[in-house]
């Protein structure tokens, strides 16, 4: 099996969705413009989407409330330090900024919704 999307409900999916795109660069694949307002959002390989939505069917975590290790998000980044900067600017928090033993750069940031998102520049690439 492979994946095909993993699936975050948050409490304003359009905005939300909006900003994944112009921030993360994740490019739209579908959209529903009612609610509960799906949109599946690919990463630049085009095999990887997550999906963002408003369902009041089901759950909205608190996501600001939840530890980065409990769920987050990572995305390959070639350069952390201002990758953090330009999305700090948009409206992300940050969280922490390591640099691993092996020299690998791991920020963690949330994004305006609470949600957590790791910016990965590995020393070895996992993917």
């Amino acid at each position: 099996m492979k994946f095909e999307h993993f699936a975050l409900n948050v409490s304003d999916a359009t905005s939300a969705a909006r900003w994944y795109e112009e921030h993360l660069g994740l490019r739209i694949v579908k959209k529903m413009e009612e609610s509960p307002f799906m949109t599946f959002l690919a990463d630049d390989s085009g095999t990887v989407m997550i999906e963002i939505y408003s369902n009041p069917k089901g759950e909205t975590l608190e996501f600001e409330k939840l530890h980065p290790l409990a769920v987050h998000l990572a995305l390959v980044s070639e350069n952390p330090t201002a990758d953090k900067k330009r999305l700090i600017a948009a409206g992300a928090t940050e969280f922490s900024d390591d640099i691993l033993p092996d020299k690998s750069h791991l920020v963690m940031l949330r994004d305006p919704w609470g949600v957590c998102l790791q910016l990965c520049k590995r020393t070895t690439p996992m993917i």
